[in-house]
């Protein structure tokens, strides 16, 4: 089932190469406007919010659209670890408010190794 929005951590990587890979996956990307620390653009349609250092080293970002060419958060940090080679991590589903602290800290790591289940305290 598709996901109505998409979010993704990236480590090691700017809003630039982003924006570069958007422009390649989705359509073009917009000129960034930053408000406080985060910076927004639309990649073809799609709103974007990129923000820096979100958790530790690790920026998100957020597609706010069921409008991209991938079903959930796995398939995109899939497809942005093959084009950017940074490690990916996002959550193995949709997120909900019910959910447990225990099943909050649930991550998939996309990497080298390839796509593994790891706990990553955020909070």
């Amino acid at each position: 089932m598709r996901q109505p929005d998409i979010e993704i951590y990236l480590k090691d990587a700017d809003h630039q190469a982003i924006a570069a890979w958007l422009t390649t996956a989705i359509g073009p990307c917009s000129d960034w406007h930053q408000k406080g620390q985060t910076f927004q653009c639309h990649a073809g349609d799609v709103p974007v919010t990129w923000l820096p250092k979100a958790v530790g080293k690790w920026h998100s970002l957020y597609l706010e659209s069921d409008a991209t060419p991938w079903d959930d958060d796995l398939a995109c940090a899939q497809a942005a670890y093959a084009a950017l080679d940074v490690e990916v991590r996002c959550a193995p589903g949709s997120w909900e408010e019910e959910e447990s602290d225990e099943q909050a800290d649930q991550w998939l790591r996309i990497s080298a190794d390839g796509v593994q289940e790891i706990t990553w305290r955020t909070g």
